[in-house]
Parts: C-alpha cells; structure tokens; sequence
C-alpha cells in the first residue's frame, strides 16, 4: 500500500531529525575519509528507511513513487545539513543514466547499490586534448572476444579517489566520424591498469583526477546503451549534470557563500546600512531567487516526465555567472579580511576558498562558452559555429 504524501513528510523528518544535523547548528567538519564514511552510512539508513531512490523502481532498490514526493524530502532535507556530496555525480548523474539506458542485468547488479552508497560512481569524460569538444576525446575501446581493452587518459574527473566505478565514455571505431562510434563503458576502478592521480587546486584541495587506462580489461556486458551509443547516453548524462548544478535549491555556492550569509556578516561588520553595500546584496538575494525559480521550473518539468533540455544550460550558466557574482561581493565585503587571517581561523578563511573556487562553477559541467552556444542554437535558433571536418572520420581530422 502506498503511503500518503503527508504520512512520508512525517516519516523523512523524524528521519533527518535523527540522523542529520539542523542547518542552524554549526557547520559539520568532516576529513574527506569521515565524509564518505559518513555518506555510505547516512544513505544506507536511508534506503533501510524507505527513503532512498524515492522516484526509482522498487526491484531496483527504490520505492517507486512519484515525483511529488522526492519534492518533499528535499524540501524537509533543505532544513538539515546531510553528507550528500560524495554521492553528487553518482546520485545525480550516474544513477539516472544506468536507470534510463542500462541492461535489466546491469540495474539489477548495480541500482540498488549506488542508491545505498554501497558503490559511489564518477564520470569519465574529459581528455587533456578534449576538454569543452567531449566528443573529439581520444580513449580507445578495442574488442578482444568477451572483453573490451581500454587504454587512454581521463582528467578533471571529480571524486575518483573515493569511487567504486566509474562511466568511462571511449572510442570503439575511429573511422566514424567523431560524435559516432563512441561507446558507454562501466569500469571497476579497482581493475589492474586503472591509475587515480589526485590534481591539486589552487585552493589546496584535491577534488579533481587524472585517471589513466592502460590495458584495462572490461566485459561486453559494462556497454551502456549498447555499442556505438556512447555519445547518446553521454549527452543525456551531461544534461543530468547541468539540471543538477544548474537546478539546486541551495544557491550558487551552496552553503558556502551566499546572500542570507553575507547579509549577516554585513551585520556583524557594521556595513549593513553603507548605500552601496546594501544595493549589492539586494541585487544578489534577487539574483538567486531567479536562480531559484530556474530549478524550480526544470524541476516541475522532471516530475512530468519530460526528459532535460537545453533548460538545464540556461540554469547552469546562471549559476555559474551568480557564483562569480557572490564571490565579487564577499571579497568586496570582507576587504583584506578575506584575503588574509590568522592561522586556525577556519571561518575566516571559508571566504578565500569560496572566492578561489568560484570561477570551477565555469567549467564544471561544460565551460560557460559551451551553455551559450547550446542556448543560442537550440533555443535561439542562431546557426551553428562553422566545423570544416563535419562528418569527416575521426581518425582523419588533424590533432596536436
């Protein structure tokens, strides 16, 4: 019997109540290690709960109801903070995409895991020659009886060092051209040949990968969307991305930076009557709101089934352009202050990284250049940049 809408609200409080903290108590300091430990643990409770991959079907771990309760929960999740990063790609981009184009085998193997945390997945798109052109990427899949060798190199792959599996997108036949002939593969990250090396960042953290391939041997049965269908799925798994960067209720830089947080350092500064100062986080509260009207309008299309479009680069620009906003108006608050602190102040320097980091919300999920060309074509309808290898194989075109 399936249980009322007002019964499930009651259900996710009493559960957040207890596993979660209020977003009013002060902010979770977690390692990384205790952040995925903690993940794995938050979201295995949650499925044992009849909570985990709400809108998802029940042989597949989940509980198969609509939409309208998957706003709900994140309605009642808004009020808490939760360990949900380590599971951001593997939940929002991985989990739809294996429910939308895997086999009956592959979800049977793998959904109800990943809904669990009991696998958390990365993608594995980008190429050092193929970062905003995905589809000119170099890796190659060759078949060899039941198996697929796969040798090449992946980079800015985000969360790869805590990650079971990864959805490595690879070239299975060179001679098409280069949207063609592309393949969807799930690679065990744990498979001899696969190499994770940690990028640092300029903020001092270690988000981002490299991952090398060599000689990694994968099954037929990893295809995703079957042979030559990579570039299919691969956009559909962008698209997830973008609605998911773009469509968050949690603004642009989530619980880093934002205007409710800097309205309140202008306060505890003394800066919340200067002219100026007011004007810019007005503009910025008014910002997010548009921001938040984006998500909610590419949400309310998801819960009636239609699949996402072009809507979701609209969103994902904004956010990115609000981020750069947000960042511009706290340095301009907090002055030297937000450049410079005495060592252990960890609250003063959450502005400095916010600032440092801003500028990745232009180039995760497909570079600001990218959304506006995707805007100006499928919305717009402007004509296309110019390709002089359109439909040529791929193994022609020229490269450095």
């Amino acid at each position: 019997m399936t249980v009322t809408l007002d019964e499930f609200r009651r259900r996710a409080a009493d559960f957040l109540a207890a596993n979660a903290v209020a977003r009013d108590e002060p902010p979770v300091e977690w390692s990384e290690t205790e952040r995925v430990a903690e993940c794995r643990r938050f979201h295995g409770a949650l499925a044992d709960a009849g909570l985990g991959g709400i809108t998802y079907p029940v042989e597949y771990g989940g509980q198969g109801l609509d939409k309208s309760y998957l706003e709900a929960f994140n309605r009642e999740l808004s009020g808490y903070q939760a360990p949900l990063l380590p599971v951001t790609i593997s939940h929002g981009m991985c989990l739809p995409v294996i429910n939308d184009f895997g086999t009956p085998e592959q979800r049977a193997r793998h959904q109800a895991r990943i809904i669990r945390a009991d696998e958390i997945w990365c993608q594995m798109f980008s190429e050092p020659g193929a970062g905003s052109d995905v589809a000119s990427l170099a890796t190659r899949a060759v078949r060899d009886g039941d198996q697929w060798v796969l040798n090449g190199q992946k980079v800015w792959t985000s969360g790869a060092q805590y990650c079971d599996f990864g959805l490595c997108v690879a070239r299975t036949d060179p001679s098409q051209p280069k949207h063609r002939g592309l393949s969807m593969f799930i690679v065990d990250l744990s498979l001899p040949g696969v190499d994770i090396r940690p990028l640092r960042q300029m903020n001092g953290s270690s988000h981002f990968n490299e991952i090398y391939l060599t000689d990694v041997q994968v099954g037929h049965d990893c295809l995703v969307g079957g042979e030559g269908q990579g570039w299919n799925v691969a956009v559909a798994m962008l698209m997830y991305e973008r609605v998911a960067i773009g469509a968050a209720d949690n603004g642009a830089m989530g619980s880093r930076m934002g205007s409710t947080l800097l309205i309140d350092e202008a306060r505890r500064r003394g800066l919340h009557t200067d002219a100026v100062t007011r004007d810019a986080l007005a503009d910025l509260y008014i910002r997010e709101r548009v921001q938040s009207f984006i998500g909610m309008r590419i949400r309310q299309a998801a819960a009636q089934g239609r699949a996402p479009g072009p809507e979701g680069s609209i969103a994902k620009l904004n956010a990115a352009i609000l981020s750069r906003r947000t960042a511009d108006v706290a340095i301009g608050l907090t002055g030297a202050s937000g450049q410079a602190w005495e060592a252990g102040d960890d609250d003063a320097g959450q502005w400095a990284d916010g600032v440092v980091g801003a500028p990745g919300m232009g180039i995760a999920g497909g570079t600001n250049e990218v959304q506006r060309n995707i805007i100006g074509e499928r919305v717009l309808g402007l004509p296309k940049e110019p390709d002089p290898y359109k439909g040529q194989p791929w193994e022609a075109i020229p490269r450095s």
